[in-house]
């Protein structure tokens, strides 16, 4: 199975590339699980993507609230139980 990307561009006009590990609807909200690797050693961030529902574009930014991360990371630990990905 071919793993999915997704790109950013930042203000400065730089492309970044990361992988799709996970995704999840959460209150309303839709949020991503990314790495900077296919590797197991991977760095891992949560985006949340904050456009309106009519927005023809998503709008994806990291999450630094901490007790949104933590709660954000749960879920997605749960969803992980049946899959190959490992968080810690």
């Amino acid at each position: 199975m071919e793993q999915r990307t997704i790109r950013f561009e930042t203000d400065d006009g730089t492309v970044l590339e990361f992988y799709v590990e996970d995704a999840a609807r959460v209150n309303g909200c839709d949020y991503l699980l990314l790495t900077d690797s296919e590797e197991d050693d991977a760095n891992a961030w949560i985006f949340k993507d904050l456009s309106g529902e009519d927005s023809p574009e998503a709008s994806y930014v990291p999450v630094e609230d901490e007790k949104e991360l933590e709660a954000l990371m749960k879920i997605f630990q749960e969803q992980a139980e049946d899959t190959d990905i490992h968080l810690s």
